[in-house]
């Protein structure tokens, strides 16, 4: 009896003793470092991850500011910038578009990307989930208007009671309707719910004169300015707004990078060339008067315009006008986005037809006019095929980019307004 009293006694003051307790703890420890281990290793991972792949993936909305198919290349300023970042890591780059921002980072938390390469605005809400990186850009919204125009250009918000405002839904008209409010009213305002026409065709009309005002990020404006010298993008009508690139929470290695990147680039010759193609140097050509409408003379280039003209069945004047579009019959002319000479032939174009960018076959007037004079079917074989854009034919306007059109960007067929300049030829 008093052995088993004893016993009893002994095992209360075993379960009683902090030592067991204490041991038990720091297995549950050990256990649980064991068990985080993996996804530790898996966050920390996920740049080499990318490297193992050997690609990554961006993702980006179609915009004259992000990315868009340009005579069958791919351009765009965040494009650009994805791709030399992409370099930077050793892999290749795969853009994949969204339709909004919202799809965007959909996408991105799907896993369907690894990068949203778009000025992406910086919000507490978007802050939960995400990571952002790279450069901070600071944008605010504008007012879009003419500079030559009937009226002088607006200089302060007030001026905007009464006036005409067309605007896309969405952050634009949002802000427009809060000024309205804070002005006690009179701005007409115009949603413009047609989807087949953007923001940046809005800015189109207000440049052609069909519409009086608009409302853009002061970025895409100055994009634009480009391409229209007269438009007026001084009136800002919004506080700034942050924005950046982003990843998902679970890629810090990947978001350390980028901002790595950045701040070693933002003045390298690569990041200065494309910040000046896109949002300094001009789109326009300036066009000067052709040689003699009386004497039949177009161009000094007539006599290649005949003789090339019948191999696509085209009149020799038609022809012409292409190259008067293009170029202004400058042999020596270089685009913005690298088409050269009289036919404004796109590098990969020229190279497929036998010139060497790099030399001055280019632009020599007969091979220049050459690859546009192919015949027919052959040309509808290059063009009609689904392969990516970069199989493309050439700048000089015959061909389709199979996938997107610029929106600032136009692709000429034919430019019906040089024609007119030639038409007392055909009387």
């Amino acid at each position: 009896m008093n052995s088993l009293f004893s016993f009893a006694r002994h095992k209360s003051s075993i379960i009683n003793s902090p030592v067991p307790i204490i041991l038990l703890l720091l297995l549950c420890c050990i256990a649980g470092c064991r068990g985080g281990h993996p996804a530790e290793k898996e966050e920390a991972d996920d740049l080499q991850q990318i490297k193992d792949s050997g690609e990554l993936v961006v993702l980006t909305l179609y915009s004259s500011t992000s990315y868009f198919i340009y005579r069958g290349q791919d351009m765009g300023f965040q494009y650009e910038l994805s791709e030399q970042f992409a370099k930077s890591l050793g892999v290749k780059l795969r853009i994949e578009v969204a339709r909004n921002v919202h799809e965007l980072i959909e996408k991105l938390q799907a896993g369907k990307g690894d990068l949203i390469a778009y000025n992406l605005p910086i919000t507490k809400e978007w802050k939960d989930s995400l990571l952002y990186c790279g450069e901070e850009v600071i944008t605010h919204q504008v007012i879009v208007q003419r500079n030559n125009g009937c009226t002088k250009p607006l200089k302060d918000v007030t001026e905007l009671i009464g006036k005409d405002v067309y605007v896309k839904p969405g952050k634009y008209y949002e802000r427009l309707v809060n000024l309205d409010e804070e002005l006690g009213g009179g701005i007409h305002i115009h949603k413009v719910t047609n989807d087949s026409i953007s923001a940046e065709d809005l800015i189109t009309q207000v440049a052609q004169g069909k519409i009086p005002y608009t409302v853009a990020d002061n970025d895409v404006a100055q994009l634009n300015t480009t391409y229209y010298p007269n438009l007026n993008i001084g009136l800002s009508i919004s506080f700034d707004q942050r924005a950046s690139w982003a990843v998902r929470k679970d890629c810090p290695q990947l978001a350390a990078a980028a901002n790595k990147w950045h701040e070693e680039n933002m003045t390298s010759p690569a990041y200065t060339a494309s910040m000046k193609r896109y949002f300094e140097i001009g789109k326009a050509i300036p066009h000067s008067p052709i040689l003699s409408l009386r004497e039949g003379k177009i161009s000094h280039y007539d006599d290649l315009f005949k003789k090339y003209a019948p191999k696509i069945d085209w009149d020799w004047r038609l022809l012409a006008s292409l190259a008067y579009t293009e170029s202004n019959f400058d042999s020596t002319a270089v685009s913005w986005a690298g088409a050269r000479g009289l036919m404004q032939l796109m590098p990969a174009t020229a190279r497929a037809m036998g010139c060497c960018c790099n030399s001055t076959q280019i632009v020599r007037a007969p091979r220049a006019i050459t690859p546009i004079a192919t015949p027919r079917s052959a040309f509808l074989r290059s063009t009609s095929s689904d392969s990516p854009p970069r199989n493309a034919t050439s700048s000089a306007g015959i061909s389709i980019p199979n996938r997107f059109v610029p929106p600032r960007t136009p692709v000429f067929m034919v430019n019906t307004c040089a024609p007119r300049r030639f038409s007392s030829l055909y009387r």
